[in-house]
């Protein structure tokens, strides 16, 4: 009787190991990204088995998504669809974040050096756009960018029109008549800027470390799994080492990048000469704990209470709490709901993945 006992101890076991394979199997941590220079890895990383290495020596699955509409693949995040999802930082706060959903910059991955653009029709400056119906992703890190880009010239949103448009129909919209002006990314901004009828007027090279872009994960998703945190990362930077190699592989990886954002090699450096990437996990953790990125987030948080995209019950700009390393928190520390962990990016830095 008493090995029959442990004969079904041992059976129970191994049914209860092979329910629990079958459960994550079923249900893979599955993270969105849309087509931007900076986010560009994840389709490589994916394609090459980076991904499924690092989720393996986790014991998770990793699913990574392209989703085509920047701002869908944001709300399918908020809602759920997503563990982790590629955006501007900005987006992080007046998106999920806004809608009470806690999320973690689990690394900032590049700013904007060139590869936001304000294209105009017909004129030559900024100043010409005054009248003008300006199409782009209204309240989006867009919207940031064109309003801190007209008080450089002493002009406001009062000065122009809005139309809000999704990224997917950018490139195809410009060619119709009734477009006038456009505010974009690369690789669209690229594709429209090869017409004769697309002048570049402003970009992002004029605001420097203003427009970052991070790799956001569901807090509590981290805090439960911190093995995503973990394959996240080590996925990410291996992926970086190999595309920033000057040699075949190097090469072939930002080629296949290109061919996935519909360009080519030439086009994708074009394109990555445009895009401060920060491919030091070392770097990341300082720029976390610095000055600058915290105001500037300061910045973006007072430009999104004046939109009121803090949601209808935000009194004012620091309505919701921002957490950075070392227990500093901007805004309501009773309602922190981004946070900028460097714990994963630490590991990364000191060779512990």
């Amino acid at each position: 009787m008493k090995i029959i006992r442990s004969m079904s101890k041992h059976l129970a076991v191994a049914i209860l190991g092979v329910l629990a394979c079958s459960a994550q199997a079923a249900e893979p941590f599955r993270l969105a990204w849309s087509l931007y220079p900076a986010y560009m890895p994840w389709d490589y990383a994916s394609r090459s088995g980076i991904v499924d290495k690092w989720a393996k020596k986790y014991g998770i699955e990793i699913e990574v998504v392209q989703v085509n509409d920047y701002v869908e693949a944001i709300n399918q995040y908020s809602a759920g669809g997503f563990d982790a999802c590629m955006m501007a930082t900005m987006d992080a706060l007046t998106i999920p974040a806004a809608a009470g959903v806690d999320s973690t910059v689990l690394s900032v991955v590049d700013y904007s050096n060139g590869n936001d653009v304000i294209i105009l029709k017909d004129g030559e400056s900024l100043q010409d756009l005054k009248g003008k119906k300006i199409n782009l992703i209204e309240y989006s890190i867009s919207h940031y960018f064109l309003a801190r880009a007209l008080q450089t010239v002493g002009m406001s949103e009062r000065d122009v029109t809005l139309v809000n448009t999704s990224d997917a129909d950018m490139l195809a919209l410009y060619a119709q008549p009734s477009i006038e002006a456009m505010v974009t990314w690369n690789p669209m901004a690229s594709a429209i800027l090869e017409r004769d009828d697309a002048r570049n007027v402003f970009d992002s090279r004029k605001m420097p470390g203003e427009l970052t872009d991070s790799i956001i994960v569901n807090t509590r998703t981290l805090e439960e799994h911190p093995a995503l945190g973990k394959a996240l990362i080590g996925a990410w930077f291996e992926t970086l080492a190999i595309m920033q190699r000057d040699d075949e592989q190097g090469r072939l990886a930002r080629e296949a990048m290109g061919q996935a954002a519909g360009t080519d090699l030439e086009g994708y450096e074009r394109q990555l000469q445009a895009t401060h990437l920060y491919d030091q996990p070392a770097g990341v953790v300082d720029l976390m704990a610095g000055a600058e990125l915290q105001d500037s987030m300061a910045s973006i948080a007072r430009f999104s209470f004046d939109k009121g995209l803090l949601g209808n019950g935000a009194a004012s700009a620091e309505a919701i709490g921002i957490a950075y390393p070392g227990g500093k928190v901007w805004g309501d520390r009773g309602n922190v709901k981004l946070r900028f962990d460097d714990r994963y990016t630490g590991m990364a830095a000191n060779g512990e993945l």
